[in-house]
């Protein structure tokens, strides 16, 4: 099977750097985040900006935008530079809550937010860093921030991103050094290590059913990992499991580093951004890419139309500072 996406058309404005994070929401807008430390809602339909924040003083590196439950796909999660993380309501522009997660008391074990994620239901976020453990905050606008939870993996390693799947209790977290760790944020568990990747794995993408796991590395591949399988060959919440069974495929096909992964809604198909400069779309069952796109620099981030049937069409940011549409071509 060969597919063709075309371009359809471009952000109005373009940032005056990367584009790191950009997240196609359940109303069927487009979410951005960049280096330049701006947030910005933008119409699906022209690429217009609906809204934005004013810029931070440094750039936005995470950005989560939950699809489905709760209504939370009309709210933002995203994190700077310096970690300071905010809460952004989507309908009104208003902002629910921030929390200065550099911000240190003392004999606090706090650490700057890398990479957030907010759960589909809204109460609560996770957050990765510098230790490369996970902490559960609240995200209630009257508690903003407070840590709830912290989840170990029992190795100091950096925390590249952390993942909510849409469904279930489950919590996935990457490090530098290419782990992958899954957990049960209900139990404290640590479920499933894998050990798939042999340098650093920059996203994590859950399938809509929330049994598959595609990582992206910078080894140049993706690997899918089906966590049914997995869940069985993990250890305790002290950092023991041994490497999950469930790593099913290897995705090759990349010259640089692999940036960002998104599946489609049906989960047939797999998106991915690279450094190479280009978007390719995979069959999941034929384990193949179907389709390469050509961008003008490195591709930082990819998002799928998530309504129902809309397969044929998504959303790539990337290093020239523009947010770009596509579509499969005679759609």
């Amino acid at each position: 099977m060969s597919l063709q996406f075309v371009n359809a058309h471009n952000s109005a404005e373009q940032n005056s750097d990367a584009v790191w994070g950009v997240h196609w929401t359940a109303d069927d807008q487009v979410v951005s985040v960049s280096a330049d430390g701006r947030i910005r809602l933008l119409d699906a339909k022209d690429g217009q900006t609906i809204r934005e924040r004013p810029p931070h003083t440094l750039g936005l590196v995470s950005l989560s935008v939950p699809t489905g439950g709760g209504g939370q796909g009309q709210k933002a999660l995203y994190n700077s530079l310096d970690g300071l993380t905010v809460l952004w309501d989507l309908t009104d522009g208003a902002v629910v809550g921030t929390h200065e997660s550099y911000v240190r008391a003392p004999k606090d074990p706090a650490e700057p937010s890398w990479s957030v994620s907010l759960h589909p239901s809204g109460g609560t976020y996770a957050s990765t860093g510098g230790s490369g453990c996970v902490t559960v905050h609240s995200a209630d606008p009257g508690s903003f921030g407070e840590r709830l939870q912290k989840l170990e993996t029992g190795r100091s390693k950096f925390g590249m991103y952390t993942s909510h799947p849409r469904r279930r209790t489950r919590i996935a977290l990457s490090t530098e050094t290419g782990q992958i760790y899954i957990f049960d944020a209900t139990s404290s568990t640590l479920l499933s290590t894998y050990a798939s990747h042999a340098m650093a794995v920059r996203q994590l993408a859950w399938s809509a059913d929330s049994t598959l796991l595609l990582s992206a590395s910078d080894d140049r591949r993706l690997v899918l990992h089906d966590v049914r399988a997995g869940a069985g060959g993990g250890g305790g919440g002290g950092g023991g499991g041994k490497p999950g069974a469930g790593a099913v495929a290897s995705f090759g096909g990349h010259s640089s580093w692999v940036l960002s992964a998104a599946f489609s809604p049906d989960g047939r198909l797999a998106l991915s951004g690279s450094a190479d400069k280009t978007a390719k779309v995979w069959d999941i069952g034929a384990r193949a890419a179907v389709s390469t796109v050509a961008d003008t620099g490195e591709v930082w981030s990819v998002s799928w139309r998530p309504q129902a049937g809309a397969g044929n069409a998504f959303v790539t940011g990337g290093e020239d500072g523009v947010v770009k549409w596509w579509r499969g071509a005679g759609a």
